[in-house]
């Protein structure tokens, strides 16, 4: 069982430390939620750990699989097993979402074997229906170019598509909850749930319990001042949307005090 451990992780972007000592541990098959404020760092976390260039590990370690994966480059983590579905996916005009999907495991059988030849389309067509249909997505939406003139809950059913494709064994989802409207949101928890199981373990950060609501995580994480304060099962993300963060800044002061 490959496991995801998070030790004393601290991060600068543009020289400001952002992260401040995180740690945590995220198993396959287990559903992790990261809760807090704006400007916590939760972003933070999930660019570091999926390799963004402007995103710099000062201190601690990321281990996967045996490895470091803060001295590995953003496609070799992605090949190794994970996967960071955006906050804001970015819009690829004149790529299908078929195309796109093809490449990107075409790319990932080259860097195993240099002479493969790519997976044949009869082949990578019947993965992609299986996929779709499993997603309830409509046979058209393959055809479109990824992510140009889609709706917010289109681009994140894109994500939760190549999530699908990709099969990673460790997924970081980055407020999929952002911009989306109730229906969407349960269109795209309904994806993300249908891919869930013993072989993926599943990272959420999101600021609201209504995502939870739908992807139930067995733990809860409160992220504040870039580290993770408060640890629990589902009943802390409820107290959260009860109470709010006050709770937290005035524990954190007295433990500061003490």
């Amino acid at each position: 069982m490959s496991e995801l451990v998070i030790k004393n992780l601290h991060v600068n972007v543009a020289d400001k430390e952002i992260l401040q000592g995180v740690h945590l541990t995220v198993k396959q098959g287990e559903i992790h939620a990261i809760m807090g404020p704006n400007g916590t760092g939760k972003t933070t976390l999930a660019y570091t750990l999926m390799g963004h260039p402007g995103y710099v590990a000062t201190k601690g370690e990321v281990l996967f699989k045996g490895q470091n994966i803060l001295e590995l480059e953003a496609d070799e983590r992605s090949r190794l097993g994970l996967f960071l579905a955006f906050q804001y996916p970015v819009a690829i005009p004149g790529v299908t979402v078929a195309n796109f999907l093809r490449t990107a495991l075409n790319a990932r059988r080259r860097a195993v074997n240099k002479e493969d030849k790519g997976i044949p389309v009869p082949e990578f067509r019947k993965m992609l229906k299986e996929q779709m249909d499993l997603l309830k997505m409509d046979q058209a939406f393959a055809g479109r170019y990824l992510n140009d003139g889609f709706s917010g809950g289109e681009k994140k059913r894109a994500e939760i598509l190549q999530m699908a494709t990709l099969k990673p064994e460790i997924a970081i989802l980055d407020e999929t909850d952002s911009g989306l409207d109730i229906d969407a949101l349960r269109v795209v928890s309904e994806g993300v749930n249908a891919l869930t199981g013993p072989n993926l373990g599943v990272l959420v950060i999101t600021h609201y319990q209504r995502l939870l609501n739908y992807i139930k995580p067995q733990f809860v994480h409160v992220m504040m001042n870039g580290r993770i304060v408060e640890s629990g099962g589902p009943d802390l993300a409820l107290s959260l949307e009860e109470h709010g963060y006050d709770w937290l800044r005035e524990k954190e002061k007295t433990e500061e005090t003490a």
